[in-house]
This record gives C-alpha cells, sequence and structure tokens, in this order.
C-alpha cells in the first residue's frame, strides 16, 4: 500500500510539472503560435489595435494643413501685395495666393509625411483647384447673368408677348417680350433635329457598325466639320439657297445652317458611344440568328440610348446659342411667325446679340433676361432628356 500511494505522488507531481513547463512555453510564444483558448475561457484578439485608415478618409491633420495653408498664403500675400509691393488686381492677387497655397502645403506636408505622400497632396491640391476654378468660373458667370436679367425676368408680359409696337430700348420692362424669340427658336431647333440626328445617327452606324473602303474618308470628313467656323455654315446657305436658289430669309434657312454644325457633333459623339457597347452583346445576338441590322435595332441602340441621348444634347446645346448663321440667313423682327417657309424668324441668340450691342440699358436688360431664359430652357432639356432616355427599370 505504502509503494502504491508514493507511485501515485510521483506520477501527480509530474503531470503538475509538466503543465507549469507548457503553460511557460505559451506564454513565451508569438501571439500568432498561441495554443487556441480552453472551454470556458474567452480568447485574445490577435488583431492589431490600430486599424489601417482608408485613403479616401481625411484626418483632422489633412483638413488643417488645407485650410492652414490656404489662410497663410491669404494673410501672407495680403500683406505683402496690397501693403508692402501696393499692388492692384483680383487676378493678380489671386494668382499670388495660389501660387503661395501650393508652396506653404507643401513645406507643411514634407514636416510630417513621406516625399511620395507629399507629392500626391500636390498633386491633389492642384487638380482640385483646377477644379474649383472651372466651377467658380461657370457659377460666376450663370449668376451674373440671371442677376442682371432679373429687372425683366420677373414680368409675366416677358414670356407671353412679343415685340410689335414696342421700342426695346425706350419703353419700359412692363411692356413688350421675347415670346417671337421663343418660339423661333423651338422651331429652328426642331427643324435642325430633325435634318441632323438620321444623318449623324447613320454616320455613327456606319462607322462602328458597318465599316468599308470609306470609313476614313467619312471620318475624317466628320471630324474637319466638328471644327467648322458656323459663320462658314451660314455663309454657305445664304449663297446656296439665297442667293442661287432665290430663297427668302427664313426660319427654315437658319435650321439648315444650324445642321450643318449639328450633325457633325451628333455623328461623332454618337461614334464613341457605339463603340463602347460590349462587343459580345453583338456576338450573341448573331449566334442567335439574328442578322446585322436586327442587331443594331434591338441589341445595339437600347444599349447606347442614355448616350446617344448625351449626343442629341451636345448638339442641340451646341446650336440653340448660335449667333453667326442667324445673322446672316435668318433675319429679324418683332412680330410672332409661326410659319418657317416665309418672312424672316428671330430667335433668343439673336435678340441677345442686338441687345448687349445696343448700348441702351433697358434694351441691355432685356437682353440679360434674354439670355438667361435660353440657359433656363437649356438646363429644362438637358434634365428631361435625361429622364426619356434612362434605361427601363433603372432606379437611379
Amino acid at each position: 500500500m505504502t509503494t502504491v500511494s508514493l507511485s501515485k505522488a510521483g506520477h501527480e507531481t509530474s503531470n503538475q510539472a509538466d503543465t507549469e513547463l507548457h503553460a511557460a512555453k505559451v506564454a513565451d510564444s508569438p501571439p500568432d503560435r498561441q495554443a487556441p483558448a480552453q472551454p470556458g475561457h474567452p480568447a485574445e484578439d490577435p488583431r492589431p489595435t490600430d486599424e489601417p485608415r482608408l485613403l479616401h478618409r481625411k484626418t483632422l491633420d489633412d483638413r488643417a494643413a488645407v485650410w492652414g495653408s490656404m489662410f497663410g498664403a491669404l494673410a501672407f500675400v495680403w500683406i505683402v501685395y496690397e501693403h508692402v509691393l501696393q499692388w492692384s488686381g483680383t487676378l493678380g492677387f489671386l494668382v499670388c495666393v495660389w501660387v503661395c497655397f501650393i508652396g506653404l502645403y507643401t513645406a507643411v506636408s514634407l514636416l510630417s509625411h513621406p516625399l511620395p505622400i507629399v507629392k500626391d497632396r500636390i498633386a491633389s491640391g492642384v487638380v482640385t483647384s483646377a477644379a474649383l476654378l472651372v466651377g467658380f468660373a461657370l457659377a460666376t458667370t450663370i449668376v451674373s447673368t440671371f442677376w442682371k436679367g432679373w429687372p425683366a425676368l420677373h414680368h409675366v408680359n416677358f414670356y407671353v408677348h412679343d415685340m410689335a409696337g414696342v421700342s426695346p430700348g425706350t419703353d419700359p420692362l412692363t411692356k413688350g417680350g421675347v415670346y417671337h424669340a421663343i418660339i423661333g427658336t423651338a422651331i429652328e431647333v426642331a427643324i435642325a433635329v430633325l435634318i441632323s440626328l438620321p444623318l449623324g445617327l447613320g454616320t455613327a452606324i456606319f462607322l462602328s457598325e458597318v465599316g468599308g473602303p470609306g470609313t476614313k474618308l467619312v471620318r475624317t470628313v466628320v471630324e474637319a466639320m466638328t471644327a467648322l467656323p458656323d459663320i462658314l455654315a451660314g455663309l454657305f446657305v445664304y449663297v446656296l439657297l439665297i442667293i442661287l436658289l432665290g430663297w427668302e430669309r427664313s426660319g427654315l434657312a437658319a435650321a439648315i445652317a444650324l445642321s450643318i454644325t449639328m450633325t457633325p457633333i451628333i455623328a461623332r459623339s454618337a461614334e464613341v458611344v457605339l463603340r463602347v457597347v460590349p462587343s459580345g452583346l453583338r456576338e450573341a445576338s448573331v449566334a442567335l440568328g439574328a442578322s446585322r441590322w436586327q442587331t443594331v435595332r434591338r441589341v445595339v441602340l437600347p444599349t447606347a440610348r442614355a448616350g446617344l441621348a448625351t449626343s442629341l444634347i451636345l448638339g442641340i446645346a451646341r446650336v440653340a446659342g448660335e449667333t453667326a448663321p442667324l445673322l446672316i440667313v435668318s433675319g429679324a423682327t418683332t412680330f410672332t411667325n409661326h410659319n418657317p417657309l416665309h418672312q424672316p424668324m428671330n430667335s433668343l441668340p439673336f435678340l441677345v446679340y442686338a441687345g448687349a450691342r445696343s448700348g441702351q440699358p433697358l434694351y441691355i436688360a432685356r437682353s440679360y433676361g434674354t439670355a438667361s431664359l435660353l440657359l433656363f430652357l437649356v438646363l429644362i432639356l438637358f434634365i428631361t432628356t435625361r429622364l426619356l432616355a434612362r434605361n427601363k427599370g433603372s432606379k437611379s
């Protein structure tokens, strides 16, 4: 009995020593090699406490560097530019502020970041400031136009009356309006779209889907016509239709001149849109037995519908504000003309041009009001076309 008790005691002592040795090894081992937690004991989280920061997320240091450099550049340039050197001019002041901002931003970034991050910050600052400059120029142009045109815009007669029997330079803004110019612009642009859309879309389909020996020649002509001065289109229509064929100055002649400008824009942009359509869709349609025309009509065109609508918008936006062709072939009237085949037809761009060069304050106010209305109509057209071109079932 004594021998058995001693044997059991020695075995228990040996097991206890092995357990202690194993615990010491586990404690000294690195975290990734530790034994899994036993049941009833919570496992320790091996992940580091400092998680990596997302690149698109701005920290307090990023914001402080930008705003601190901006205010520092503004204060420094204001002191040196206005008081030390005694220079003047808003444009020069803004350019000096921008240069000083880039320099301060670079210096601040070098204090706490490596060179690759500093280069990234400089590039980001330059690109962002360029985008803000373009946005600021666009915003100031729109706001200034609406601000100067507001004296005429808030009168109801400005939209529902024409200028028949009204002197635009002497009569108050409560008399007369631009209804005749609105109708003229709508008719001329509509006819130009009816002419240009089939021609431009057909040219784009030929260049992207059909091809052939004349593809390079057609593409070269389209690209050359894209940069064609608008006044040349007006001169071409004037010489061919008005002088040689004896047409009178009318809305149809103006619409033909506008269509010459619109067609290459629609063709070039629509070709780019059609080329973006995946070739796998065409191959699948052909594999199912569809002809080339069926593939274009039922697969390619519906897929590129939103992009084709954008091409049409680009063309309309280009010709809606054109003035040079209208000066030559459309003529000017003070009454409303609904017939594009006879009599001159006024338009919004022509009215803006005539009012801006008149030198009379009331006429200039009408001109700015007309320009504001033209901007608003183009914006409404853009939104409406995008909504109509949205794919079926799209919720975005």
